[in-house]
């Protein structure tokens, strides 16, 4: 996820707000408010702090998610933590009760919780800490500084808690042999991965393994979210952009596609567990190896770091916004599995219907992807590479239903992809991405907003000049406001005017 300046305006997403935990304590210094404040959240399992923080339990040793069911300690036993890898560095233990690492991530708009989510991908199971610290731009001596500034530990101990964590809920969930478990969550060698399992958690991997499943139609994994979740606006949302062949909505309310990452080549299927307040990721067997950067789409795919509280705290005084969330509570915006696919959708959208681009769109998967056998009869083809669509000819790509321009900025728009144009440094503005985007030519203002808004993450992306938000903002019935008119309307509801838009577009739907 690109990340906003250090002083932009653009206020941390996970974090309450300040009159939430004013409401729930007394006034006194900020620490101590701040402290009172979360353990009243312990007390109540309060879901909108999950992930937010963790607590300590002195007298256990043990640490635990807010929302954990587990006999509520003395305030005088907890001591809270921004992360588990900072509890851990203290001595902790995951609860085995709640999970910590189920726990949504508190993602911020700042430089370290992007460095932060690299790693949670898996950046430093095969690279270094000087790979890393050049792909985000910094030394590695400002890296570890960054990190201890705002988690108290440094990379290789971040790195490492999230490779326990991450092993430890493959124990938990899946029947994956030792060796293959260790080798997905990041450890080179399973001796290293159980001796620093035993040391760090004071109990062997067997200990915790759960009874074996049949796992021949795939690996099924949990990933926890702060409700509420809109999980049917969402489908509805997808359903009608899904690209056919590539991926589907099925009648069971499931979300499929297909998937090719790292060499290795399958499928997911995504479903939502709502009485637990989380989705259930059904992956093929063939795909265990690449599990971490795998989730780590996934969850961005479905958005399920956001607060749902944080944001309608902003956007609810707004009459129009307020009355759609009450009729979309957890409205989250549907984001992209992968960068290039989305921002091909997004160009074939240009001045059609959005029938007449999902239609394009399938002919382009089925014309030009790779074939795939898959349990889906509507997920049948991998999406065509960057690398592909460079070899084509313009006639070639324009046969299957699109004018010649469209099809040379399909075409300028994958060499851009080669040549690293969609991957946004961690310090580059919303602006700077939007201009980036738009030297490609054939992308306007529009399209490049379209994907700042899914493919890239930007909370405050707003395609102003989109048809149909401006005839949903209007007040008046049969009319639409002008794209400046729009703007000006907008302004009120940065820095979550994403948000704004999800909501806009499926009142369009509701009519």
């Amino acid at each position: 996820m690109p990340v906003l300046d250090m002083d932009s305006k653009l206020t941390q997403q996970n974090v309450l707000p300040d009159s939430l935990i004013t409401s729930m304590s007394k006034a006194s210094p900020y620490s101590s408010q701040r402290d009172q404040a979360y353990y009243r959240a312990v007390l109540s399992k309060d879901s909108r702090f999950d992930g937010v923080f963790f607590t300590g339990v002195t007298t256990t040793g043990i640490y635990c998610r807010p929302v954990c069911s587990a006999k509520k300690p003395r305030a005088s036993s907890c001591v809270f933590y921004s992360s588990a890898a900072a509890a851990e560095a203290a001595g902790f233990r995951p609860c085995l009760r709640c999970r910590p690492e189920l726990a949504p991530y508190a993602l911020q708009q700042n430089l370290a919780f992007g460095v932060w989510q690299k790693i949670v991908a898996g950046a430093l199971n095969e690279g270094s800490i000087e790979q890393l610290s050049e792909q985000v731009g910094l030394s590695s001596r400002q890296l570890r500084r960054v990190l201890l500034q705002e988690f108290g530990v440094t990379p290789v101990e971040l790195a490492q808690t999230q490779r326990l964590l991450f092993a430890k809920k493959l124990l938990q969930e899946t029947s994956l042999p030792m060796a293959e478990l260790a080798y997905a969550a990041g450890f080179g060698s399973l001796r290293r991965f159980n001796a620093l399992f035993e040391q760090r958690y004071q109990m062997t991997p067997s200990s915790i393994r759960r009874a074996r499943r049949d796992e021949s139609d795939g690996l099924v994994l949990r990933l926890a979210y702060r409700p509420p979740y809109a999980w049917n606006a969402l489908l509805v949302y997808l359903k009608g952009r899904a690209m056919p062949g590539l991926e589907a909505v099925l009648d069971s309310g499931a979300y499929v596609r297909s998937v090719q990452m790292n060499g290795k080549s399958g499928w997911i299927k995504v479903s939502h567990l709502p009485e637990s307040g989380q989705l259930a990721l059904q992956v093929a067997p063939g795909l265990s190896s690449v599990l971490m950067p795998l989730l780590a789409k996934v969850r961005t795919q479905f958005d399920l770091e956001a607060n749902p509280s944080v944001i309608q705290s902003h956007l609810e005084s707004d009459a129009l916004m307020a009355a759609q969330m009450a009729r979309n509570p957890g409205l989250r915006v549907p984001g992209a599995f992968d960068s290039f696919e989305l921002a091909i959708r997004a160009v074939l959208g240009q001045q059609v219907s959005v029938a007449g681009a999902t239609t394009v769109s399938g002919r382009l998967v089925q014309r030009f992807g790779e074939k795939i056998e898959t349990p889906f009869s509507s997920v049948s083809h991998h999406f065509p590479s960057p690398a592909l669509l460079t070899q084509l000819s313009v006639e070639e790509i324009a046969s299957i239903g699109m004018p010649k321009t469209r099809a040379a900025t399909i075409q300028n728009l994958a060499r851009f992809t080669l040549e690293g144009g969609l991957q946004a440094p961690l310090q580059a503005s919303q602006a700077e991405m939007v201009a980036h985007l738009k030297t490609v030519v054939g992308i306007g203002e529009w399209t490049a907003q379209y994907i700042a808004l899914r493919a890239l993450r930007y909370p405050d992306a707003f395609p102003g000049g989109d048809l149909g938000l401006q005839k949903a903002a209007a007040t008046a019935p049969e009319t639409r406001l002008t794209e400046k008119q729009l703007l000006a309307r907008a302004q009120t509801w940065s820095p979550w005017r994403s948000y704004a838009a999800l909501l806009l577009w499926q009142s369009l739907s509701e009519e």
